[in-house]
């Protein structure tokens, strides 16, 4: 795999990692 497309591929997993992180404060928040 070119150095790119790893590239591309770890933004990917970064984005979903900060919109599962994002879901649980929202859901923390709801608890409350």
């Amino acid at each position: 795999m070119p150095k790119v497309a790893k590239k591309k591929v770890a933004k990917k997993a970064v984005k979903k990692a900060v919109k599962k992180v994002a879901k649980k404060k929202v859901a923390k928040k709801k608890a409350k």
